[in-house]
């Protein structure tokens, strides 16, 4: 099973699984596979702010994976391009992705898809929004000069591809994108709206981000999640039971 998990705040990673929990109920990763959705350009990949750092050490490191199958992008390659076409062809010898796991920016970016980006685009090289690099300057000492301008990054059409995907939005600070993302028709400029195309998407949010939603629409999801619960119940419990 392939996945796309989070890295750092509003960072992903896509990852492959093919093993399961063993008798005492612990997941394994020794035979999973992870392809991080992005890393900075020109930063050392043991800079304490590389996603290749936080990944290792927030994650990789605590569990059993096989250190060659956990994918991250080279930001210090000699050929950008090629590093970003060697990515792809990885996923797909990988079998492609079987769970995308990530949330999003207050503009309704994913990865670093930002806004404008091409809802086809595959992983590439992009520059990043000046409201990205103000957002991202508390994790260099608040100082704009040591934040990276570029990064590469998955496409929207690369996590478009994976068999399921699951945004998870919370903050009031990110209501206006969960607006855009289910209330409004499919846009460019707030890329989680491709989503709506996607046959197997769930958003999983709070209570604040749903502030900008209108009451009917709220309203509709709680009941449905109310239904879902209803049927999934006595299913757990015969589980338990058995």
């Amino acid at each position: 099973m392939t996945w796309l998990v989070n890295g750092q705040p509003n960072t992903s990673v896509i990852a492959s699984f093919s093993s399961n929990l063993d008798r005492t109920g612990i997941l394994h990763w020794v035979y999973q596979q992870t392809f991080n959705m992005d890393e900075y350009v020109g930063l050392p990949r043991n800079h304490p702010e590389s996603y290749h750092s936080y990944m290792w050490n927030n994650f990789f490191k605590h569990i059993d994976i096989d250190p060659n199958n956990a994918h991250i992008l080279d930001g210090n390659a000699a050929d950008l391009e090629a590093e970003c076409d060697a990515f792809e062809k990885k996923i797909k010898e990988a079998g492609g992705i079987d769970l995308f796991v990530g949330g999003i920016g207050p503009d309704g970016h994913i990865a670093f898809n930002e806004p404008g980006s091409s809802l086809v685009s595959r992983t590439r090289l992009k520059t990043l929004a000046m409201d990205t690099i103000l957002a991202n300057a508390k994790y260099f000492d608040g100082d704009l000069s040591k934040v990276p301008t570029m990064a590469l990054t998955v496409g929207v059409g690369t996590v478009m591809d994976a068999r399921e995907v699951m945004i998870l939005i919370t903050g009031a600070h990110k209501a206006f994108a969960l607006y855009k993302a289910i209330e409004e028709g499919v846009n460019h400029m707030w890329t989680v709206s491709a989503f709506q195309q996607h046959p197997r998407t769930i958003f999983v949010c709070d209570e604040d981000a749903t502030l900008e939603l209108r009451v009917k629409t709220v309203k509709y999801f709680k009941g449905l999640m109310h239904v879902h619960n209803k049927l999934v119940d006595p299913l757990y419990s015969m589980k338990e039971g058995n």
